[in-house]
């Protein structure tokens, strides 16, 4: 099977982390852009980037690159490329676009254009035309404009890689599934020692730290991949690299934790978790952070989504000293992660982050930070509190 290009799309802050994940998967050629990585594999490598990519939002497949000035010369260039190597005229077809063009600003103009390239080739060439379905799409077209270059690719995923397929519920703020794998990864997780999600929410945290832990591939539970609809699908090539992966899983030998105050938290993470079939692994529990205490021996790894104040009414200053003051008394010989995209309430956390990781959690500016609790003998040094 011969190599051909791609790339991965992912979020800002994750570029680094998605390269190295392809690395180790056996990508070729990879190469770092802002908010993407492309690399080269092959039919069998674009099944397996989709399967087991744990911070990639989308594979895209560039079929054609050429230059553009307006929609003229869009439109001639869409329909220089013969779609009858990828659709039929009885199949549908979606185009979705991104833009960063002083040419074209309208990405909805854009995508009609590219539509009508393509069904004006169909017609000639047979008379009928495929038509346009934005649900469920045969084919899903990719035009990115960057300046005056256009670069038309066959999105390999369908929908966003953030849908595992496992969560069914979701409470009031979940957090996106990739966001959680990345700041995971990022946080040196690799299920080494125990885990806590003290405010687990929907218990996505949770799940996507068992898997890391377990090595299981991040979509095993996903219903389907764009690429399914493909012409050149080779089912029998999937299952094997399915099966490649899945011998690649480990065991794990400590615990994975999550605690939410809110009874309807718990139920639903509870639900989601036992979706992904990782009920083995990890222990939801009905609990408030700020009456418990560290249950475990040896060190604790805890990463977690505190609510913040656009969506969740609390008082911020209050609630951030106590996570300050739980981690302070109760949580020796503990490395805490949080995400938060309040910037001002880390001042009354009244800890010093070791590490301040500047991330996107939606539209919002962020911060991943680090707090390392030490052993009760150091409680003195790691004091360094901000008067």
């Amino acid at each position: 099977m011969e190599n051909f290009k791609m790339t991965a799309k992912t979020f800002f802050g994750f570029e680094e982390i998605l390269a190295k994940e392809l690395q180790l998967l056996g990508a070729q050629k990879v190469e770092i852009g802002t908010r993407v990585v492309s690399f080269m594999g092959d039919k069998g490598f674009m099944y397996k980037a989709n399967l087991a990519l744990r911070t990639a939002l989308k594979i895209l497949k560039p079929i054609k690159t050429f230059k553009a000035f307006n929609d003229k010369s869009l439109y001639e260039g869409i329909r220089k490329i013969d779609w009858t190597d990828y659709l039929n005229e009885h199949q549908t077809f979606l185009v979705e676009t991104t833009l960063h063009s002083e040419h074209f600003n309208h990405s909805q103009f854009v995508a009609l254009k590219t539509k009508d390239a393509i069904v004006d080739q169909f017609r000639e060439l047979r008379g009928k035309r495929p038509s346009i379905d934005k649900d469920f799409p045969d084919l899903q077209i990719h035009v990115h404009i960057d300046r005056d270059t256009v670069t038309v690719s066959l999105d390999t995923s369908g929908a966003s890689l953030h849908h595992r397929g496992y969560r069914s519920a979701t409470n009031i703020a979940p957090i996106n599934e990739v966001l959680a794998a990345g700041m995971l990864i990022l946080s040196g997780w690799e299920g080494k020692s125990h885990f806590l999600d003290p405010m687990c929410g929907s218990g996505t945290i949770l799940a996507e730290a068992a898997m890391i832990a377990c090595n299981i591939p991040a979509n095993i539970n996903r219903k389907e991949f764009a690429f399914e609809k493909w012409n050149d699908w080779d089912a029998e090539l999937f299952d094997d690299i399915l099966e490649s992966l899945l011998k690649k899983t480990r065991e794990f030998h400590y615990t994975i934790k999550g605690y939410d105050k809110a009874p309807s938290a718990v139920a639903k993470a509870k639900d989601n978790v036992k979706n992904a079939n990782l009920d083995e692994y990890i222990t939801i529990t009905n609990e408030n952070f700020f009456d418990s205490k560290k249950e475990t021996e040896g060190p604790l790894h805890m990463v977690f989504n505190p609510p913040y104040g656009e969506r969740l009414d609390i008082d911020m200053e209050r609630f951030y000293r106590e996570i300050g003051d739980t981690l302070k008394q109760n949580y020796p010989n503990t490395n805490a992660w949080f995400i938060t995209a309040n910037l001002e309430a880390l001042k009354f956390v009244g800890l010093k982050p070791s590490r301040k990781i500047k991330l996107f959690n939606g539209k919002l500016e962020a911060r991943l930070v680090k707090y390392e609790m030490y052993e009760g003998s150091k409680k003195g040094k790691y004091m360094n509190t901000e008067e």
